[in-house]
Formats: structure tokens, C-alpha cells, sequence
């Protein structure tokens, strides 16, 4: 339920109105090719699960398996760049869509998005218990109101009833351009934004490490979300495009909102703003969850500040998830100077340090397979379909979509061309924790060799979060 909570979000809900308005009905391909993408991510991250299973996730397999602390630094603080991003683009969408009802429009948009981190912070700094709970509540809505929206949509399209004074069908299509009203260069070019709308399939993984029996329940969570997140994302996309011509939907508001709002039942609209709402608090929520583990992960090994290791009497990494909130500050201040274009900056940094993340886990399972090739480790019996071709030309994608972004003309080549930035950002705190980095090592070795508790006593988690 979390990765599916963290996958079905604004990418869907609010990113997917711009997206057919700016390539039509192209999108749903484009939604089908990224999700065979996704399954063999989700796939990937499973057999490094199998292998062993740890909360420090591909922090942790990136130490072991790409060349010590260095590539652990590396995978840890991408993967926070991208959730701080996905976040602040989370908490945009929950104003955007709270300008949705009358009675909000009048507050500024920067203190709805304000509010919104704060629920979500406390949601994340009760205990884990609580955190699990909200996400599995958020996860039922975002799901049961897909799946309503599904059987509702197949009922207006075999009833034939009118939608906005005009019966749904194929139609719909080839009277407004087809497929490629604007061209394959346009279908080509969303696939950009439609990676992060599959953000956050990879969290299964990181749950392992809390999960009472994770070699039983990984395998299952992962092909079950996997297979769940494609229909839902494909089948409701193809429903939005049967139901209304592409051109009434806009990046402006949610289209499943749009679409109610045009079916003619009262208060359907109304309801399904509620629900992308919690959508998108739902998505937020998964980001504090995962990187408060990923930074407590780094923090023990001294790649990340002293604080991070920090656990509260409930046993949650609060100083992690404090630093990310912390930074969530950022896209307050953004929404505040450039309301109208905050989503869309912040989606694009998403996707580029998304596509990252999972060129490491693609990477680490390589080295996996190769080392259980020349018997150095034992295979977990769950693997990637295809691989290593799989691989290979998962990781050929991702670099497809990176020069999709380049030649973007807009926010994406401006996002590209700050990649030297961060790789640069990224090496200079290599230089300064390293010391650090390597005397936390030693005296892991020391107390390994004493039998003591490592780090000053700090106790092991179950499921190796310390790794």
C-alpha cells in the first residue's frame, strides 16, 4: 500500500491534464511502454531485496555492490534530491487543488502548501504505526476511487451516454487529430514527465526492512503493485481520452475533475477533487517516510549529518525526516514567487534524479547477477525477467529519456544543463564527509572485532537499517 500510495499520485491525477493536452491520446502508449519500464525497476529492486533484505535499501546494495561508501553517498543523496523535488511539486498540487473549492481561493497558495507539509510531517513524526496507518487509509481512497472511476467511465462508454452533450467512444479520437495530433516527436517528448508519475514504485524495497517476513511478502508486494499501478494508470488515461476530447483537458486542474465535473453528477467533481487531494498528501507522505530511512541509513555510516541517526522513543528517524521537511521550506518560497510554474520546475528536477535512482539500482543489480555468476553470492530465486538484456535496455531508456529532456527547448533542458551543478555539489560532499565516512568505518571494524555495539552503542534495527 505505500508504494502504491507513493506511485499513484499528482503524476497521475494532476500531471496527466497537461500531458494530454499538450500530445492527446499518444499519452496512453506512453503510459504503457514507462510502466513495462517500471515492472522491470520494481523487478530489479526485488532481487536485490531477496538477496538481502535492509531498510538502507539501494543506499545499502550501492555500498555493497557498486564500490563502498562512495556509491552509497552517491544513491543516498540522489535519491533525497529527488524525494525533497517530488515533494514540494506533492505539496504544490495539494494548493492547487484546495483553490479547486471557492471558499480557499482567496489564501495564498504558498499557505496552502504551508499546510498541507505540516499534516504530513506530523503524520510521519507520530510513530511508524501511525505513518502506516495514514498511508494505508490515503492509499484505499486514491485506489477505491479509481477503481469507481473505472466501472463508472465502462458504464457511460457501453450506455453510450452523453458526456458533455456528446456520446464517448473512439470517436472521440480520430475527430481530433488521432493518435498523434501533434506528432510522434510530441509523444515522444511527455515521456519525460510520465517518469515520475511511476516515482516511488521502487519503495517496496525500502519497506523490507520493517516488514515482519520480507522474503514471503516482497516477491508478492512487488508483482501485485507492479501490475496494479500499469492498469490503473493506462485504463484510466484511455477512459479520460474515451470519455472527452483530449483538448478539454488542461494542466490547470485535475482531469479526472474535469471529467466528473462534465458527467452531470451532482457533487461528482467535488468528490474526486477530495480525492486527488489525498492523493497527493498520500504521495508526500510516502517521500518523508523513505528518506527519513535513507538519510538515517547515511547518517551511520557518516555520509550524512550526525543528527539523522537520531530516533525518537517510537522509533522513528525524526532528525531524517525533520532535514527533508526542512527543505520542503524551499517549495513554500517558490510557490510564493512563481505560483504558476512551481509544479512544473519541480517535476522536471524529479524526474532527472528519479531516473538516476534507478540507473543505481539497475546498475547494482547487474553486479548482483554477476556475482552470483561467479559464485561470490547466492541467487534469492527472485529475479528480473530478461536480464541481463532487461537491464541493458532499461538502462538504455533512462538515458533515452535524459536527451528527451535536453532537447526539451524549456524547463527540461534548463534542468539538464544543471546536472554538472549537482554532480559538482555531489563531489564536494564526498571530500568533506569522506574523513568522517572512513573513521566511522574503522570503528565498525573495531567493535566488530570486540563484539560491542557499533557507533557508540547504537542499537542494530531489525532488518539491518544500519546498512
Amino acid at each position: 500500500m505505500i508504494a502504491v500510495g507513493g506511485a499513484i499520485g499528482t503524476g497521475l491525477f494532476l500531471g496527466a491534464g497537461e500531458r494530454l493536452n499538450s500530445a492527446g491520446p499518444s499519452l496512453v502508449v506512453v503510459f504503457a511502454i514507462t510502466g513495462l519500464f517500471a515492472f522491470f525497476i520494481a523487478r530489479a529492486m526485488g532481487e536485490l531485496v531477496m538477496h538481502r533484505p535492509t531498510s538502507g535499501s539501494f543506499v545499502s546494495y550501492s555500498r555493497e555492490l557498486l564500490g563502498g561508501e562512495k556509491a552509497a553517498f552517491l544513491a543516498g543523496w540522489i535519491y533525497f534530491l529527488h524525494w525533497v523535488c517530488s515533494g514540494i511539486a506533492e505539496i504544490t498540487a495539494v494548493a492547487v487543488y484546495l483553490h479547486y473549492w471557492s471558499a480557499l481561493r482567496d489564501i495564498p497558495q504558498w499557505t496552502l502548501a504551508l499546510f498541507a507539509l505540516l499534516v504530513v510531517l506530523g503524520a510521519n513524526l507520530i510513530s511508524v504505526r501511525w505513518f502506516g496507518e495514514f498511508e494505508f487509509w490515503f492509499a484505499i481512497i486514491k485506489v477505491a476511487a479509481i477503481v469507481a472511476f473505472l466501472a463508472v467511465g465502462c458504464w457511460l462508454l457501453a450506455s453510450r451516454h452523453p458526456v458533455a452533450g456528446q456520446a464517448g467512444g473512439p470517436q472521440l479520437i480520430t475527430d481530433h487529430g488521432g493518435m498523434l495530433p501533434h506528432g510522434f516527436l510530441a509523444a515522444v517528448v511527455i515521456t519525460q514527465g510520465v517518469v515520475f508519475s511511476y516515482a516511488a514504485i521502487e519503495m517496496v524495497g525500502i519497506t523490507a526492512g520493517e516488514t515482519e517476513n520480507p522474503r514471503e511478502v516482497i516477491p508478492k508486494a512487488i508483482n501485485s503493485v507492479s501490475w496494479r499501478i500499469v492498469v490503473f494508470y493506462v485504463c484510466s488515461v484511455l477512459l479520460l481520452v474515451l470519455l472527452l476530447p483530449w483538448t478539454a483537458y488542461s494542466g490547470s486542474e485535475s482531469p479526472f475533475v474535469t471529467l466528473m465535473g462534465k458527467v452531470g453528477i451532482p457533487g461528482a467533481d467535488q468528490i474526486m477533487n477530495f480525492v486527488v487531494l489525498t492523493a497527493a498528501l498520500s504521495s508526500c507522505n510516502s517521500g518523508l517516510y523513505s528518506t527519513g530511512r535513507t538519510l538515517r541509513s547515511m547518517g551511520l555510516a557518516g555520509s550524512a549529518p550526525r543528527f539523522t541517526t537520531r530516533m525518537n522513543k517510537r522509533h522513528v528517524p525524526f532528525g531524517g525526516i525533520l532535514l527533508t521537511a526542512s527543505c520542503y521550506v524551499l517549495g513554500i518560497v517558490l510557490n510564493y514567487v512563481v505560483p504558476d510554474r512551481a509544479f512544473s520546475i519541480v517535476l522536471n528536477f524529479s524526474a532527472i534524479t528519479m531516473i538516476a535512482t534507478w540507473a543505481m539500482i539497475m546498475l547494482c543489480q547487474l553486479a548482483l547477477r554477476r556475482r552470483v555468476k561467479d559464485g561470490r553470492a547466492v541467487s534469492g530465486g527472485f529475479r528480473l525477467p530478461g536480464a541481463p538484456f532487461t537491464s541493458y535496455l532499461t538502462l538504455a531508456f533512462l538515458l533515452l529519456v535524459v536527451v528527451l529532456m535536453a532537447c526539451d527547448g524549456d524547463i527540461g533542458t534548463w534542468t539538464v544543463s544543471c546536472v554538472p551543478l549537482i554532480a559538482l555539489g555531489l563531489w564536494g560532499g564526498w571530500y568533506l564527509v569522506r574523513g568522517r565516512v572512513a573513521a566511522v568505518a574503522e570503528e565498525r571494524r573495531i567493535a566488530a572485532a570486540s563484539g560491542a555495539a557499533p557507533l557508540g552503542g547504537v542499537p542494530r534495527q531489525r532488518g539491518g537499517a544500519e546498512d
